[in-house]
């Protein structure tokens, strides 16, 4: 995850009350690391939606998409305030969501992040810290280090 995300790219309290409403603020957020522009990214993230829920199920979702301009696969993790409905597979509302962008020419890099990302939300034990967790350093901390340990 080291090669996904950043400090600045991790929000700890995205208020939405909406899944609209949290695709819009993390277009903004992602536009700002990116350097692209933020309706660029919303859209890509609306369409990725069209084709089918990124709410993965169990409060999770994993909104993704490729963006023209971007020279590497990257990632923004937010927890929200309140879970909100995002349409899951499960109808269970969602408080973990997990960004990724990747270059338009990012085809099996952007499958294995995608891969990895999903594996690491599908443990229970790491949502439950990533919930717990109580500011963007310790939410850091744990994305980066939960996969630094299965590494190893």
């Amino acid at each position: 995850m080291i090669d996904l995300l950043t400090p600045k790219s991790i929000i700890p309290n995205l208020r939405a009350n909406s899944k609209k409403q949290a695709l819009q603020e993390l277009a903004r957020r992602a536009a700002e690391l990116t350097g692209q522009h933020e309706r660029a990214v919303f859209d890509v993230l609306l369409e990725r939606e069209r084709l089918g829920t990124t709410g993965v199920g169990h409060g999770i979702a994993i909104p993704h998409g490729k963006l023209p301009g971007i020279d590497r696969v990257q990632g923004l993790f937010a927890r929200l305030e309140r879970p909100i409905d995002f349409d899951a597979i499960d109808e269970q509302p969602v408080d973990l969501i997990f960004v990724l962008l990747a270059p338009e020419q990012a085809g099996a890099d952007h499958l294995k992040a995608l891969a990895r990302v999903s594996r690491m939300l599908r443990d229970a034990q790491t949502c439950e810290k990533l919930r717990g967790a109580d500011n963007a350093d310790a939410l850091f901390a744990l994305l980066t280090h939960t996969e630094s340990i299965r590494a190893a």
